[in-house]
């Protein structure tokens, strides 16, 4: 990284700053704005975007009340206060955009009461980011319309970003009164407050958004060249740390998700950095970070669909402004992107909006996801994509231990997945409350060990911590073929565990009729245990019969085969839900040894089939 002396020079520098050639965005924005809603590729966010901002005109913006903010203090929830604080993060952004894209004033103002609104918020923060009760927040170092998490750092962005973008429209009393919250809010706790925020030295996404969208505020409306610097410095020094996060293989523990988000805002902001110094400060410029970059094509399954370890759910559109800007700085081939979409996130990150439509390449649109393999090793990730006759079928597979960010006990996992659907899969985030971050988090289905394909052993699930790992025997990664032997037994606190290995073999050659998978576990005991299960988790309804197993999709089915006289099957069906609250049904498959003994083996032949699957 660069030290303070470079940073404030190349700050200071008469050449640093915005020029009508050299724009926050690194684009001629303004010329681009035209060119880019005529394509084909866009038509969805343009009609998107105006839409939104017509129902923002035809509604009245939701208010929040203390009933709600207090909601998480009340009883855990999340939701009830989130859902109206984000919707006027969402009418905001359509209103600016519809703006621009119509090049009217017709909506200028709803939209300047809406700014006044958002400023005349209590704390810019999301309560579940705030100091647990009054007398902590009280005794905080920071008030709370002083305290930046995520969500006020990404709300200066968009307020500052919003006066950038339509200059010369809005009232001058909107624009001085973003720019004074914007000042108490965001650059004076920066600034002059030497107490420092937590995410500032945090290894994970946290670092990277807090810092980067209150950089980019920073970097549209500060004016004195001193004061930024210094801010600016300290900023760095939490993408330093953010990085660190990273190890050599690039991978992001959190999942695609998290690294859209993090990885996103390092990006935005590097990328703007850059420009305002004339290219003297380039934080994008080292191999870590186009290892990083690489990882949504790294964890792809199919279009649009993704490895679902840790806290995400596996479905996502990706901030296609984003990937074309890494893959054009880096060279990099692209997964699958149907183009950039004003609905794709459903916080509405104005960072990831405005880059979706000046950054994404129309031309890099509406490719498949290519066919390969992909090693992670650092995170012990594994995943395999082939096109078999009916379509993609994918596997994916991870070791690890139980200490990432956003952990899961899942040690060990799986993944099967036929033409964008994953028939054996891991359930990805629940719904996040209080508890979910909390001493309970592992009593949810999702975070714990029996929510993935894991067995349970004696009675006992894996456990969290940095000592609950695998290590790697033995791993062999060729085109169409991978060999992963994990030994697992120190993810267990099973006292009479003395041996654990789960090998997988997984074969599918391209134009193959199918994809198959050997799973084989071994155990040893120093005694007898009670009981072991072997666990399989559907979303899909498995199907039973003597000693197989079926689980179908619309794009295909998984089938598995094992010893019928030593494991006997049973299905948990478990109603919960997913990260935004939508209800969903997981079949949790256990195959229940029927003779445990000192000495066990398990052995499962999955066949993968894509096409239809009746």
């Amino acid at each position: 990284m660069y030290n303070f002396r470079e940073i404030r020079e190349a700050i200071s520098s008469d050449k640093s700053g915005w020029t009508a050639s050299r724009t926050p965005f690194g684009v001629d924005w303004k010329e681009n704005l035209g060119q880019l809603k005529a394509q084909e590729a866009f038509g969805g966010f343009v009609e998107e975007a105006v839409a939104e901002a017509k129902r923002a005109v035809a509604e009245p913006v939701g208010v929040l009340p203390f009933s709600l903010f207090h909601m998480y203090e009340k009883q855990g929830t999340r939701l009830e206060y989130e859902r109206p604080y984000f919707d006027r993060r969402r009418r905001l952004a359509g209103l600016v955009f519809a703006t621009l894209l119509e090049d009217t004033d017709e909506y200028l103002p709803v939209l300047e009461d809406l700014i006044w609104e958002i400023c005349n918020e209590f704390t810019w923060c999301l309560p579940a980011h705030l100091e647990y009760g009054l007398e902590k927040v009280a005794a905080f170092t920071h008030e709370p319309a002083a305290v930046i998490d995520l969500f006020a750092a990404e709300t200066a962005h968009s307020l500052a970003e919003s006066l950038y973008l339509l200059e010369g429209k809005l009232n001058p009393w909107i624009v001085y009164r973003v720019k004074g919250e914007i000042e108490k809010r965001t650059f004076l706790p920066l600034y002059e407050e030497p107490a420092r925020f937590r995410w500032e030295s945090q290894t994970h996404n946290w670092s990277a958004v807090c810092a980067g969208a209150a950089g980019m505020a920073l970097l549209l409306l500060e004016t004195d060249k001193e004061r930024l610097a210094g801010v600016i410095d300290r900023l760095v020094r939490a993408m330093e740390c953010y990085l660190e996060g990273f190890q050599a293989d690039g991978g992001c523990a959190e999942g695609i998700g998290y690294w859209i988000y993090g990885y996103g805002y390092y990006t935005y902001f590097a990328e703007m950095l850059e420009a305002y110094t004339d290219g003297k400060i380039r934080l994008l410029d080292n191999e870590k970070c186009r290892r990083i970059a690489e990882f949504p094509l790294a964890t792809a399954l199919s279009d649009d669909s993704f490895v679902s370890f840790s806290d995400y759910s596996g479905r996502t559109g990706l901030s296609t402004g984003l990937v074309c800007k890494l893959a054009e700085r880096f060279g990099l081939e692209v997964p699958y992107m149907s183009g950039p979409r004003f609905h794709g996130d459903h916080c509405y990150r104005f960072a990831h909006l405005s880059r979706s439509f000046f950054w994404s390449k129309g031309e890099l649109m509406g490719h498949h996801t290519p066919e390969g393999e992909w090693e992670l090793e650092d995170l012990q990730w594994i995943v395999s994509r082939r096109e078999i006759e009916g379509g993609l079928v994918s596997f994916a597979a991870k070791g690890g231990h139980n200490d990432e960010p956003h952990n899961h006990n899942d040690v060990g996992s799986f993944i099967l997945h036929v033409n964008g659907s994953s028939l054996l899969t891991d359930p990805g985030a629940g719904v996040y409350t209080k508890e979910y971050f909390g001493p309970k988090r592992y009593t949810f289905l999702h975070n714990a060990s029996r929510g993935h394909s894991v067995p349970v052993i004696d009675g006992l699930e894996q456990q969290n911590g940095r000592e609950f790992a695998a290590r790697v025997v033995e791993k062999v990664v060729e085109p169409g073929a991978v060999r992963l032997e994990l030994d697992m037994a120190a993810a267990y606190p099973a006292p009479q565990l003395t041996a654990f290995r789960r090998g997988f073999d997984w074969k599918a050659a391209s134009g193959g009729q199918a994809g198959t998978l050997v799973l084989t576990d071994r155990f040893s005991f120093g005694k007898a245990p009670s009981a072991l299960e072997e666990v399989f988790i559907s979303r899909a309804e498995p199907v039973l019969a003597a000693g197989s197993v079926v689980w179908r999709s619309g794009g295909g089915s998984v089938s598995l085969t094992y010893d019928a006289a030593s494991f006997a099957p049973e299905v948990e069906v478990i109603s919960t839900e997913a990260h935004q609250g939508q209800p969903v049904m997981v079949y949790r498959l256990v195959l229940k040894a029927l003779k445990p003994a000192v000495e066990v083996t398990f052995r499962g032949e999955f066949r993968v089939e894509a096409g239809s699957a009746e």
